[in-house]
């Protein structure tokens, strides 16, 4: 339960069955404070705001579009189910992959990285912009960093990268409260807007 008698709850998006204790899953919500729906469009209203779960009929609830888990009665949120990275049908979050770059070479930024998936040839593959350090950036060897950085994603989630841009401080961009655009970032990789440093 939350405020004002909202209920919350996890829920595994495709089966739309309630998650396990700390599992992430997609954040539902109820109660007397949430909208009834969107303005003249009952389809978008019947998916966005009367889901019920499968199992039990509970609803209906209003699906969030965020990820997100219960740890100690606490609710932590872990990013947008649009941001989720599907590659041969497993699911991967962006800020997992992004941490495991950060902090695999002392020549990368922290909280310098964005990864999303992009279309190649029909089939989902991930890619990312990383910044470097901009004390770095002289003496950085980026064949080997790169090379570095995609032996590290493969081994830490299985993963091959199609496309990876190394790039100074600043490059990737971000909302007006510093959360990484990552749909514009892979707009800007795709539109060959990004300077790399190779």
């Amino acid at each position: 339960k939350g405020k004002e008698g909202q209920t919350i709850r996890i829920v595994d998006p495709e089966i739309k069955m309630e998650c396990a204790p700390n599992q992430v899953g997609e954040i539902w919500v109820k109660g007397p404070n949430i909208a009834k729906g969107y303005w003249k469009n009952e389809k978008a209203t019947k998916i966005a705001f009367q889901a019920s779960l499968k199992d039990t009929g509970e609803g209906p609830f209003l699906r969030t579009g965020d990820l997100g888990f219960f740890h100690s009665g606490e609710l932590f949120v872990t990013g947008r189910l649009k941001e989720m990275i599907i590659i041969r049908g497993r699911n991967h979050y962006p800020h997992d992959i992004e941490v495991t770059v950060e902090n695999c070479h002392i020549s990368l930024k922290k909280f310098g990285c964005a990864s999303f998936s992009i279309e190649v040839n029909g089939m989902e593959q991930l890619a990312l912009i990383q910044e470097v350090e901009r004390s770095c950036i002289r003496t950085l060897d980026v064949e080997e960093v790169m090379r570095h950085i995609r032996r590290v994603v493969t081994e830490q989630h299985g993963l091959q990268l199609v496309d990876l841009a190394l790039v100074k401080p600043g490059t990737i961009l971000r909302t007006s409260s510093g959360k990484t655009r990552r749909r514009d970032c892979k707009n800007a990789l795709l539109s060959d807007q990004i300077q790399r440093l190779l």
